[in-house]
């Protein structure tokens, strides 16, 4: 295999792919449109509930209640109801997702009794916001009802009780439980599985349908190192957006991540170049391409769901996919700075699918023309 030849080739590809506007717009804009997409439009973190408020007790303690649902960030209050009717009727529309009715002469049973109840209405049609919502609340009314009982025991000359236990949660990694934090990171591995493997499906299926096979048979590699190049390129892309505008810290080391993502491009370049040689036409090279990567990545690799909440069978399936060890990296690399012997594991099961599936594309090839 001639260097020279190589050179060559590699040049010819690059004027190739530097022509062609829709090989730009998918080296360019694509991971820079995904890592925005996830970063600020996909987010868990459930913030500003819509809420409505139904106050039948009218009184300044109702008012009391009412306001610290007001005042935290989980809430916004945007209707205030004088009936039932209106209340269903909003819950209905989509105008509020939970609904809190204050009962008639709430103040003057929490004067006799000491206890008083509060209706909250949910709508469980977005069950995630409703369960979320629902434990909003309940905190809300909680810390409410511990202020009432505190100011009551310290009117009666009482102490003030002292809790038998106390809960002090400790966060690490993640310390605001910002979703955006957990999201970016996986971005890059979708990124580098769906430009690396859609680029690299076309190069051998683009020569295919041209005929102009003879030219790659001698020099493959040249036609696969400028994909390479430009896997690492996005790659430094997305990890510094990730780190410089979304804020996303980086603990580890920069050399771990970048060779661990080599590793990782090596599969998906490989298995661009499988499909490549397999399909033989641009049309079916890039649907192959996408559903061989984009779903596996998006649903099943950890990036979205908790892979330990699937199903047992699933989560056997999962442990084929590359880009489930390798989202696990970036998370440990990014978040938690994790040592590079902690990450054994991910490591040896990224190069153990890199060199079957590099002897898969090889051998997929041939060495002559059909």
């Amino acid at each position: 295999m001639s260097l020279r030849r190589i050179i060559a080739m590699t040049r010819k590809e690059t004027l190739q792919i530097v022509r062609d506007p829709l090989s730009l717009l998918i080296i360019l804009a694509i991971p820079l449109i995904q890592l925005f997409i996830f970063g600020y439009a996909v987010n868990l973190d459930v913030k500003h509930i819509p809420l409505c408020v139904y106050d039948r007790d009218a009184t300044q303690t109702s008012q009391s209640l009412l306001k610290h649902f007001q005042a935290t960030e989980y809430f916004n209050i945007v209707r205030v109801s004088e009936n039932y009717r209106d209340v269903v009727r909003s819950i209905d529309r989509g105008t509020c997702t939970v609904a809190v009715v204050v009962p008639p002469r709430f103040s003057e049973t929490l004067r006799s009794t000491g206890q008083a109840h509060v209706q909250a209405l949910l709508d469980a049609s977005d069950n995630n916001t409703a369960s979320i919502g629902m434990a909003y609340a309940q905190s809300i009314v909680q810390s409410h009802s511990a202020q009432i009982q505190l100011e009551w025991r310290q009117g009666h000359g009482l102490p003030a009780p002292v809790p038998v236990i106390t809960f002090q949660p400790r966060t690490w990694f993640n310390e605001d439980l910002e979703s955006m934090a957990n999201f970016i990171p996986g971005v890059v591995a979708l990124v580098m599985a769906v430009v690396g493997a859609f680029l690299t499906s076309l190069t051998i299926a683009r020569e295919w349908e041209r005929g102009t096979m003879e030219q790659l048979i001698s020099t493959p590699i040249g036609k696969l190192f400028p994909y390479f190049v430009i896997g690492i390129a996005d790659t430094a892309v997305c990890g510094g957006t990730a780190f410089w505008w979304f804020g996303v810290p980086f603990r580890g080391s920069w050399l771990v991540f970048f060779a661990c993502s080599i590793l990782f491009l090596i599969v998906v370049l490989s298995l661009g170049y499988f499909i490549s040689v397999t399909a033989k036409s641009q049309l079916g090279a890039c649907q192959v391409a996408l559903l061989a990567t984009f779903l596996p990545t998006f649903l099943l690799s950890g990036f979205i769901f908790p892979i330990d909440q699937m199903p047992t069978v699933v989560q056997w399936i999962t442990a084929i996919l590359p880009a489930r060890y390798y989202v696990s990296i970036l998370r440990n690399v990014f978040l938690k700075g994790t040592a590079v012997q902690l990450l054994v594991t991910q490591i040896v099961a990224l190069a153990v699918i890199a060199a079957a599936l590099v002897v898969l594309a090889t051998r997929s090839f041939q060495k002559k023309l059909p």
